[in-house]
């Protein structure tokens, strides 16, 4: 049963000793909505967190799924060496895999850690909560595809393999926004985000499918491939698009937003 349903970005400035007071300051919207979230997802109380991260282990014709057993992750590549470790849904994961692969969708199973694409969102919503992960890739195949991989994850859940089930799509927009952002600027960058907020407003599936993909690579965006993803889990059931907020103080688009 699908319970809760997010978008986040992943800005390590979030994490405590990774950043600071200013940048916390920099990101109070954000850390706002992630706290909104955090509440949300504590009141749908879920078995199993489907986390969608663009920086996991990524194969172009292939989506995979995490096989670890106990999910392992740290800070290690931004000076923490704390390890945080989570237990796996190795049962859906098993079965989303043979899924896929009955659905001639290329699939597979792999044991990787945790990136900070996942371990971003999973810290700042599972403070309180302990249910299991599901971790997983998209792929560089088209965005049908994508969108195609969401409706067959939605079809496992509804088997119940989950029980009750949360998905995060981890995504960072544009890292092209200003001078100082990490791609460099690109005066297109700001129209790029504000399309993905307003076809996700709009609920106009069509035209984030539509999206060119030299218009991602030119903006250097970081997960619409996640939100399609969770596009097509979320096909035909009843959702609401509700952006919690949207700010780019370091030149990266963080849209948070809660959609079931």
């Amino acid at each position: 049963m699908l319970v809760f349903a997010a978008i986040m970005p992943h800005p390590p400035e979030s994490i405590p000793g990774i950043g600071n007071e200013d940048d916390f300051k920099a990101i109070e919207k954000t850390l706002h909505s992630f706290d909104e979230l955090r509440k949300g997802i504590e009141n749908s109380d879920p078995d199993t967190v489907i986390i969608i991260s663009p920086h996991a282990h990524l194969e172009q014709y292939s989506f995979v799924i995490n096989s670890s057993s106990i999910l392992k992750g740290s800070f290690v590549d931004f000076g923490l060496d704390d390890i945080y470790e989570y237990e796996n849904n190795i049962v859906f994961a098993n079965k989303l895999a043979f899924a896929g692969l009955m659905n001639d969708l290329p699939t597979h199973l792999h044991e990787s850690f945790l990136d900070h694409g996942a371990l971003i969102p999973i810290h700042h919503l599972l403070e309180n909560i302990k249910p299991k992960i599901v971790h997983l890739s998209f792929s560089l195949m088209d965005y049908h595809r994508q969108y195609f991989y969401g409706e067959i994850i939605q079809r496992v859940i509804d088997m119940g393999s989950g029980g009750r089930v949360a998905v995060v799509a981890s995504a960072d927009l544009s890292h092209k926004l200003t001078p100082i952002s990490p791609a460099g600027f690109s005066p297109g960058a700001l129209k790029f985000d504000r399309d993905i907020l307003h076809f996700l407003g709009a609920y106009d599936k069509a035209s984030i499918l539509g999206l060119q993909p030299e218009a991602l690579a030119e903006a250097a965006e970081c997960g619409v491939r996640s939100i399609i993803i969770l596009l097509g889990i979320l096909h035909g059931r009843k959702h609401e698009f509700n952006l919690l907020s949207y700010e780019y103080p370091f030149g990266i688009g963080y849209m948070t937003a809660r959609l079931l």
